[in-house]
């Protein structure tokens, strides 16, 4: 007879019956997880998932021989992988199943609400450091590695398209992929600060770290966050305005209990709480308390040398909206360089400073809200010239479906390259072709992301004059130059153009704004940009 009981709608499974049919080395790895938990929800499987009629689903786990320090001492991570393989799309579920002790820990520190923070003249300066930086990596390492987390995280926003139409709940939760950004950030955490780096990600909004203990996680340069070390580590209660804002909030004891999904390889979920966070550079350093943040013990995917993700998107949960400061710039230095770049918050988001004599007047584009991904930021972009000339490309290519938010232009910061909508792109490929005197290469490689390369180098003592590349939006024209928008391949050799296709949607690469000062002025709804010398600001 099995160990374990059947509770009404919830099964409750013995190792053996974990097994199932699935490899030998699977199955032994389930079985390590079972003898540590003899009973486990049959959650766990793809087959069945139901309630606890009591509430209390850890209660029935505990019963069959587990302790809560068994249930808290983490397992190798192989073996949690093992048997949540089949289920990371319902993290925050599981999670509930294996809350309990986690809130026991943290319980001491009690609930907390949302805390109003002050406006006005608060900002700092933060520095910017690109994920492969101080790697040892090749410069033509650094571009294979940077053009592939692009493809990645495109192609997880172009599976919107695949959405059914007006489905806007499932697209920001789809948002993109944690795994794929590249710039991280220097903040510290709690009381007494724990510094660390997070991605820096333009495209969503949950601040959020690895906690301890950790049930699963991916790897990181710094210890795990533990929130018992804290003296200002506040659990958010299931009404607070930070759990209401989640998409898919979950409650366990007054306990809001998050979730979110970047796409198919990484996710996270675990307590939402409040926390003291520590930003800026020695000279601008702030400390800001009750900041809502995602402590989480189960995540998946990768970190890319970084501790933790922080949204910078438009929505109430991201740090630019909790702080209360609606605007911050960026001056991204060039792709290779091994200088950091600087990002500005707040008071000291301004482009007076940069030097407009000599780069070119400031340039205003007005965002554009899609209601199927508010989070992101949208730009009316009206059109490309390519060598002086004004391409035929219908502007509505560039423009959001209205029946179901598909389709736009974003700018984004975790995204290399620019990638245009295919019909564009297709006009822009025919315009290099045509006025660039060299061979085209025919790029094969399944791996490729680029494919308007030419042979390279040039033929000696032969003149070669590249075109000129102007992307125009609604009252700003972007000049690029050359190294925004040119590199030599590191798969094909050749000289390509640094844009791609999309089949859904348009995105303005970090590659195609270095060395410009970018603001993004919430308040008043409006992207500026202005040429800078990065390096030296």
């Amino acid at each position: 007879m099995s160990p374990c009981a059947t509770d009404g709608e919830t099964e409750w499974i013995s190792k053996q019956d974990l097994r199932g049919d699935r490899d030998a080395t699977t199955r032994y790895e389930e079985a390590q997880v079972a003898e540590r938990f003899p009973c486990v929800p049959r959650l766990l499987t793809p087959t069945r998932i139901g309630a606890d009629p009591g509430g209390h689903p850890a209660t029935h786990a505990l019963a069959c021989g587990a302790s809560i320090s068994s249930l808290v001492e983490p397992l190798p991570i192989g073996l949690w992988r093992a048997a949540l393989a089949t289920t990371m799309p319902r993290l925050a579920a599981i999670l509930v199943v294996l809350l309990p002790p986690l809130l026991l820990l943290s319980a001491a520190c009690g609930a907390a609400e949302a805390a109003e923070l002050p406006r006005g003249g608060f900002g700092f300066v933060a520095t910017l450091r690109h994920v492969d930086a101080n790697a040892g990596y090749t410069k033509t390492q650094l571009l294979s590695r940077a053009i592939l987390r692009s493809r990645a995280r495109v192609a997880t926003l172009q599976s919107l398209a695949t959405l059914a139409p007006g489905d806007a709940i499932t697209a920001a939760r789809i948002l993109v992929r944690a795994s794929d950004g590249e710039y991280l950030m220097d903040m510290a955490i709690g009381t007494p600060p724990k510094f660390y780096s997070a991605i820096l990600d333009t495209g969503s909004d949950l601040i959020w770290t690895q906690c301890a203990p950790c049930l699963l996680c991916v790897d990181q340069p710094t210890p795990y966050f533990d929130p018992t070390q804290s003296s200002t580590y506040r659990a958010l209660g299931c009404s607070s305005s930070g759990c209401n804002a989640l998409y898919y909030p979950l409650c366990y004891q007054k306990t809001c209990v998050y979730q979110y999904f970047y796409g198919d390889s990484a996710n996270t979920a675990g307590v939402l709480a409040n926390e003291t966070f520590t930003f800026g550079t020695n000279t601008t350093r702030v400390t800001v308390p009750s900041i809502a943040f995602g402590c989480g013990n189960l995540n998946a995917g990768s970190l890319a040398n970084g501790s933790g993700m922080v949204g910078f998107g438009r929505g109430s949960l991201s740090l630019v909206s909790q702080l209360g400061s609606p605007r911050f710039s960026y001056c991204l230095t060039s792709f290779l360089s091994p200088v950091p770049s600087r990002l500005y918050f707040g008071a000291y988001a301004t482009l007076n400073s940069t030097n407009a004599t000599t780069s070119g007047p400031v340039q205003s584009t007005p965002f554009v809200v899609n209601p199927a991904l508010p989070t992101m930021y949208f730009l009316n972009m009206t059109g490309i010239s390519v060598g002086g000339y004004r391409l035929p490309i219908d502007p509505a290519v560039f423009a959001i479906n209205d029946t179901d938010g598909t389709g736009g232009t974003i700018i984004d910061s975790g995204t290399t390259i620019t990638y245009l909508a295919e019909p564009a792109y297709s006009v822009v490929r025919a315009a290099f072709v045509s006025q660039i005197k060299l061979p085209l290469l025919n790029v094969t490689d399944d791996t490729a992301v680029l494919d308007t390369c030419f042979k390279w180098p040039p033929p000696p003592r032969r003149s070669l004059t590249l075109p000129q590349v102007v992307l125009h939006f609604d009252g700003a024209d972007m000049e690029l130059p050359l190294q925004n928008y040119m590199l030599v391949d590191p798969v094909s050799g050749g000289l390509c153009l640094a844009m791609a296709t999309s089949s859904d949607g348009s995105i303005i690469g970090s590659f195609q704004h270095q060395n410009f000062h970018v603001l993004y002025d919430l308040e008043n709804s409006l992207l500026s940009f202005v040429p800078a010398p990065c390096n030296l600001i």
